[in-house]
């Protein structure tokens, strides 16, 4: 549960904002940030996220995320909130007033997802380095999608400390050979896709003015990685799915994909939540090793 706004992290909000904080409740969330809607003496009801002690550049990583996927959305079908503040210690965004999702809100999520793949950002990776959740995302910037996806996604999780301790030799190898053989499971060549990065059940909102991406990890990378993690965990009605390939067909094989794309995000959870994801990680490297 989030903790109260602190008298400290109340008068940094004023100084940022210019405005006196006039009411703050909780905000229901994932679990990295304590969330709230505050209002302001002029008259402004905002979203403000913060956490003790957040990595370096959190915050901004964060809003140059959105900022990124801003970038490639027509606003009338999908959005971002605004961005209107931000520090090393919080994120203040527009506040959305969520609605039950519909299917004309599932419809724009769709069509929209897929005008923000085709918005091309010209390589594959990103110019620095951001976060996906707390921890770190390494990227760089490459002409190959195979190796970006084998060098900069899965083995750059596997080197992180939690997995350098779980993931024992048999398994490594595994994922090493799975490496290796990239350039034949990848698919097709295409164009990098705008990546939303980390696109759960939980990182889109239905509001009374549509749908919104939020929490976003971004880079240029193949679509097939958006898609995959929306099927991870639920949370997106098959219309949406619909609707994005009715505007932007899939390629051919996309379906034998679909884990070999989920493996970054267990990996991250490997990373974040310890052995409990192992199995899953084995499984889909047995399957395409």
């Amino acid at each position: 549960m989030p903790v109260l706004l602190a008298e400290s992290q109340r008068r940094h909000l004023e100084q940022l904002l210019g405005s006196a904080v006039r009411s703050v409740a909780t905000v229901a969330g994932g679990d990295i940030n304590d969330s709230y809607r505050i209002g302001l003496s002029d008259g402004r009801r905002l979203f403000v996220k913060t956490k003790r002690h957040p990595p370096p550049h959190f915050y901004a990583r964060e809003a140059e995320g959105l900022a990124f996927l801003a970038a490639g959305l027509a606003a009338e079908v999908l959005r971002v909130p605004a961005v209107i503040a931000y520090s090393p210690a919080a994120l203040v965004l527009e506040f959305l007033d969520l609605a039950p999702p519909s299917p004309e809100v599932d419809e724009r999520l769709g069509r929209g997802l897929a005008d923000l793949h085709r918005a091309s950002p010209g390589r594959f990776g990103l110019a620095q380095d951001n976060y996906i959740g707390t921890l770190p995302q390494e990227n760089g910037e490459l002409s190959r999608w195979a190796e970006f996806y084998g060098q900069a996604r899965l083995l750059a999780q596997a080197r992180l400390r939690q997995a350098e301790r779980l993931l024992d030799r048999t398994l490594r190898r595994r994922l090493e050979r799975l490496v290796a053989r990239l350039d034949d499971l990848v698919g097709e060549p295409e164009p990098p896709a705008r990546l939303h990065g980390d696109l759960w059940g939980g990182n889109w909102l239905s509001t009374k003015q549509g749908p919104f991406l939020v929490d976003p990890a971004v880079y240029g990378g193949h679509r097939e990685v958006d898609l995959a993690m929306m099927r991870l965990f639920g949370g997106f009605s098959e219309r949406v799915f619909q609707a994005y390939a009715e505007a932007m067909p899939l390629s051919v094989g996309h379906e034998e994909r679909v884990y070999l794309y989920q493996l970054y995000l267990r990996l991250v959870h490997v990373n974040l939540f310890g052995a409990a994801y192992l199995g899953v990680v084995i499984r889909i490297g047995t399957r395409y090793s």
